[in-house]
């Protein structure tokens, strides 16, 4: 197997920066080419700093500059179209320039969990129950490395034990369908010898319901149309074989794969049962150094995994430490080179989320007929922005989770800012409702608007506010980041999935159940209220609505770049993002939807990535994935 092979058989220890949130010791450690087997094993602090150089080759889920499905959604559109993450929303990937080679990566943080597990015996003075610890997590990140290649990539090589380097063989790629059955036993395996929970210097390790998580995450991809014979791929797929005619992807659907994913998350439900729950906070007296947003739902809405110390929804968290360029620094209100206020919302998005009724802007009867861009004056006595301004009929008699995540004209932004200089900026007193709350202005030069140049600002006229903790300061001093783990997998997440597998599976009580828990904690009526005497609910009609769920509550939390691909639906990927006219200075002209300047690309090949073509070139066995050898 030829990317085994080029592994080097160095053993991976050393030290990294001390994270600055909520332990998660094990991502201090990072890969030390300078290291031997013997340093590695030997003793038990030498092994578990290897045990935790296993973790270090996940990726970041929260890394702006180089993740691959954080901002490469069709929900943003940003100022920083140089950087790695752009290549994924332009398009400009191929075998030979993959932009990010995953493949490599982490199939060397396989063979480094199989050297663990190879070893760790071997230690002095380890107990049995140290061995078989260490051995449940090498076994965990072993299923969880091949489970990012086969998201990535689709059909990939199976590693299912140490494979010698001098070993000719080269190994072809198992079917999709084989691979989702081998790794759901081994996440099942793990799951059985890890512990439910972890708290203090190891929150963030490897847990039995993090494994089953995982778990049920995977087959419902699995049971989606890209991966279930849906109409688009049975014929991109049909000829996708292996060199001995092994069909790599089904293009047949198999509505028994709804039955086991619905299966998967009853076993998650069932075990979290008492230790995780939706976030509800407790009002502003929950956080004493962010008393804003003060309305109760805001805040749960808001403060749903960036309150670290309180929050009981999130499952899995990483905590790699965030710097000024990351997701919070471009997110917050704009101050020269402190905070940069560029991480813009699109205009699919904004029109994506629901009214106040809980239904789509344009099936909702109340407002039938409402040019949602016409400029209009807010209410006297609006509690979401300054009252008696111009704005858009869009931001008025909206969702909560639009007030608690969207920064638009003429609203507020809930974050800590102090500007005691004479320079004018979004933190100038003029702005300021209070020391935790400023309002934005978008049109050309207001607070927020683009500058004469025409090189800083929002591209679409409005700014995101999820991820963001409104108790980050920003000063002429620079920017205090306020810390927190990245939420990975949450119990949000957990009740939309298990929601979508229901409602595929024909069990739409069910699956209502589990969407009204998400609308509820939003505060907008059931799925039952809001649609009565409007539609009936049937599966297709359940099906669209657990759909947007997800595009509405997963917001900018790794999940758009996916699940337009699972669901077959990805080309909107490749067309030009829409904002207002952010050029103009005149509200009514600002108001205009038009096309945002940036290069967006989407092909039938880019619903999979390419192997790096070195793998292709090197080993007769391995096929590229469909479309990209044209």
């Amino acid at each position: 197997m030829y990317i085994m092979k080029k592994i080097v058989n160095k053993l991976l220890i050393g030290l990294l920066l001390a994270v600055s949130c909520h332990s998660c010791n094990y991502l201090d450690i990072v890969p030390d080419e300078n290291a031997t087997e013997a340093d590695a094993f030997k003793n038990i602090s030498a092994a578990e700093k290897y045990l935790y150089s296993c973790y270090a080759y996940m990726k970041n889920p929260s890394d702006t500059s180089g993740a691959i499905d954080l901002l490469t959604g069709d929900d943003v559109v940003t100022a920083w179209e140089h950087e790695d993450f752009a290549k994924f929303a332009k398009g400009d990937y191929t075998p030979s320039a993959p932009g990010i080679n995953y493949w490599n990566d982490l199939y060397k943080g396989i063979r480094q969990c199989y050297l663990l597990k190879q070893n760790i015996e071997s230690v002095p003075g380890i107990t049995q129950e140290q061995i078989d610890e260490y051995n449940a997590e090498a076994d965990f990140l072993i299923a969880y490395h091949h489970y990012y290649l086969l998201r990535v990539y689709g059909p990939i090589i199976l590693v299912k034990e140490l494979v010698n380097l001098n070993d000719e063989k080269l190994l072809g790629r198992s079917p999709y369908d084989e691979c989702v059955e081998w790794l759901a036993e081994e996440f099942k395996s793990a799951a059985g010898r890890l512990p439910n929970v972890r708290e203090g210097d190891d929150y963030g390790r490897a847990t039995s319901i993090i494994a089953m998580a995982l778990r049920a995450r995977m087959l419902l991809y699995a049971a989606s149309p890209q991966f279930n014979g849906g109409e688009k791929f049975r014929t991109m797929y049909s000829q996708f074989r292996n060199p001995d005619g092994t069909q790599l992807i089904s293009t047949a659907y198999d509505q028994t794969k709804w039955d086991k994913a619905v299966a998967a998350y009853q076993e998650v439900l069932k075990m979290t049962e008492g230790i995780y729950e939706l976030y509800k906070g407790e009002g502003a007296g929950l956080l004493a150094n962010a008393p804003e947003p003060t309305d109760v739902t805001l805040r749960n809405l808001r403060f749903t995994f960036v309150d670290k110390n309180n929050t009981k929804e999130v499952i899995w968290a990483h905590c790699a430490a965030e710097n000024q360029w990351a997701i919070q620094a471009k997110s917050v209100p704009r101050w020269g080179k402190i905070s940069y206020g560029g991480l813009a919302i699109t205009l699919r998005q904004i029109e994506r989320f629901y009214t106040q009724n809980g239904l789509p802007i344009d099936e909702d009867p109340e407002f039938a007929g409402t040019d949602w861009y016409k400029v209009i004056s807010s209410p006297a006595d609006w509690q979401y922005g300054r009252p008696n301004q111009k704005t858009l009929q869009m931001n008025l008699k909206r969702e909560p989770r639009f007030y608690a995540w969207v920064a638009f004209h003429e609203g507020y932004y809930e974050v800590k800012g102090t500007n005691k200089t004479t320079e004018k900026n979004s933190f100038s007193t003029e702005y300021k409702v209070n020391d935790y709350k400023q309002y934005v202005q978008f049109c050309k030069e207001q607070n927020m608007g683009v500058t004469t140049e025409g090189n800083d600002g929002t591209k679409t006229g409005y700014l995101n506010k999820k991820a963001t903790h409104p108790a980050t300061s920003v000063s002429d001093k620079g920017i205090t980041i306020e810390q927190y783990p990245w939420s990975m997998i949450r119990l949000g997440e957990v009740y939309l999935g298990y929601a979508e597998a229901c409602i595929e599976a024909g069990d739409l009580d069910e699956g209502k159940k589990y969407l009204n828990y998400i609308r509820e904690r939003a505060d907008i009526p059931t799925v039952e209220d809001s649609w009565k005497g409007i539609a009936s609910l049937d599966q297709a009609k359940l099906r669209e609505i657990v759909h947007r769920e997800r595009l509405i509550e997963l917001y900018l939390e790794n999940h758009n770049f996916w699940d337009l691909r699972r669901w077959g639906i990805a080309e909107t990927l490749g067309e030009q993002p829409e904002g207002l006219s952010v050029m103009e200075k005149d509200i009514e002209k600002f108001a205009k939807p038009t096309t945002v300047d940036v290069k967006r690309r989407f092909t039938p090949a880019h619903y999979l990535l390419p192997i790096p073509i070195e793998e292709i070139n090197m080993n007769p066995n391995m096929v590229q994935n469909p479309g990209y050898n044209d």
